[in-house]
């Protein structure tokens, strides 16, 4: 970083300098790394454009039609592209589909009858996902209502999958196993790629037939490998998220093996429209660009996470995952064990961001939580986390969630207005220059 930009940051945001020199000096430690996420990066920008080019990608297919969207040849497109990225026999992918956790409810309802059990090898899944099942609040329409049961197995205290105790937990019932990769909002690891290989493949010696599926939100693109790769039979995930690349206005992503995927699609629609009808409101083009420019958007965001890892690790808090772990999603945890420090943390990610960054955010009683939670989202697509935006459910041990950045320099850039923000409010010491 030149003379002229530092002297732009402590103009315009008001930064102290050595606020700036302690952040270079981390990341001046991070240039192997770096380096790592580049090749990880490169081989799934191959890997996308070869999709692309397999499925004879031409600039027809970012036409659509209207009305039951017959014939949409776009939609066709974008759905077979998705199957040859993830290695899969299918796909779903649809604007229509508005959250991950849409996606996750559709997967599950689809599949799933009257008297299945769910038995989640991950410990409890994400707060919203809680709802869908019916184990948490009382949401009309749950899984829970439909007879659907329940039950969990806790990760050890390592953070992997106990594979036994998942055995044991199988019954007659049990009709699929559910992992979630990313962190959500607890203190553990992502589930590597390598644990869910192990894991699926120990479970299908014993138990062929069982579902094994994976929520992949924040995961993708991470690995060269995706968990369609190693076993999985069903995968969805948002396309506002890591596959949209920043570009997709909304929607979601289901892929899996054919017959999976049919029984998903007779829900998303209807029994014997399936995956025929749909339409796509003229974001095939956006959707494809997206998942064209995610390789490297993930990897911008990646170099943020563990930037901000180093540098506050280095300032005495406890980060998940360390800098020195494997990564399997974008998500950095930092603990804060505060109310104050947390809420400025994610007051300064907003003030950061190019859009709304005059709003204040504050705590609030959102939807799908039971705790208030503050979101700093300041991004161009609406509640988009893979543009930089930071999160936090207002709890102990008052974990804020860092995710997402467009570019590296923008990720750079919370970081440091973030830690200005913690220092100028007596929440941070630093005492002195770094270099």
């Amino acid at each position: 970083m030149d003379k002229a930009t530092i002297n732009i940051l402590c103009k315009h945001f008001n930064i102290e300098k050595k606020i700036i020199d302690l952040v270079l000096a981390n990341e001046s430690e991070l240039k192997e790394k770096f380096n790592q996420i580049d090749e990880i990066k490169e081989y799934n920008q191959y890997k996308v454009i070869i999709a692309m080019q397999k499925a004879k990608l031409n600039s027809t297919h970012f036409n659509w039609t209207t009305g039951y969207g017959y014939d949409d040849i776009g939609r066709e497109k974008v759905e077979e592209i998705y199957s040859y990225v993830f290695n899969t026999e299918d796909a779903l992918v649809r604007p229509t589909i508005v959250s991950g956790t849409h996606a996750l409810s559709l997967t599950l309802s689809g599949i799933l009858r009257p008297g299945d059990e769910i038995l989640s090898i991950t410990g409890k899944p994400y707060d919203t996902l809680q709802k869908v099942i019916g184990i948490k609040g009382k949401s009309k329409g749950a899984l829970s209502e439909f007879g659907i049961t329940y039950k969990e197995v806790d990760l050890d205290e390592n953070g992997n999958i106990k594979i036994n105790d998942v055995l044991n937990s199988i019954s007659s019932k049990t009709k699929l196993l559910l992992i979630q990769r990313s962190t959500g909002y607890s203190t553990r690891k992502a589930i590597t790629i390598e644990q869910i290989k192990t894991a699926i493949e120990n479970i299908k010696k014993i138990h062929p037939d069982i579902i094994c599926m994976v929520d992949n939100c924040y995961g993708e693109f991470i690995e060269k490998l995706e968990p369609t790769d190693v076993g999985a039979d069903i995968v969805a995930g948002s396309l506002i998220k890591n596959p949209g690349g920043g570009l997709a206005l909304t929607g979601g992503y289901i892929v899996g093996k054919r017959e999976i995927i049919e029984m998903i699609s007779n829900r998303s629609t209807a029994p014997g429209i399936g995956k025929d009808c749909g339409l796509t409101f003229g974001t095939t083009r956006i959707t494809l660009q997206g998942l064209f420019l995610a390789p490297h958007v993930v990897a911008e965001a990646l170099k943020g996470s563990l930037l901000a890892a180093s540098v506050f690790k280095k300032l005495g808090f406890k980060v998940v995952p360390d800098v020195d772990d494997p990564r399997s999603d974008i998500i950095q945890g930092i603990e804060f064990n505060n109310k104050d420090s947390v809420i400025k943390f994610c007051q300064a990610i907003q003030s950061a961001s190019p859009v709304d960054s005059y709003v204040l955010p504050q705590p609030w009683n959102m939807p799908g939580y039971d705790d208030e939670v503050i979101m700093a989202a300041g991004a161009f697509v609406q509640g988009s986390s893979i543009e930089l935006s930071a999160d936090a459910p207002i709890r102990e041990p008052y974990m804020a969630y860092l995710q997402g950045g467009l570019t590296y320099e923008h990720c750079k850039l919370g970081i440091i207005v973030a830690l200005n923000n913690l220092y100028n409010n007596n929440l941070l010491k630093i005492t002195k220059s770094p270099i």
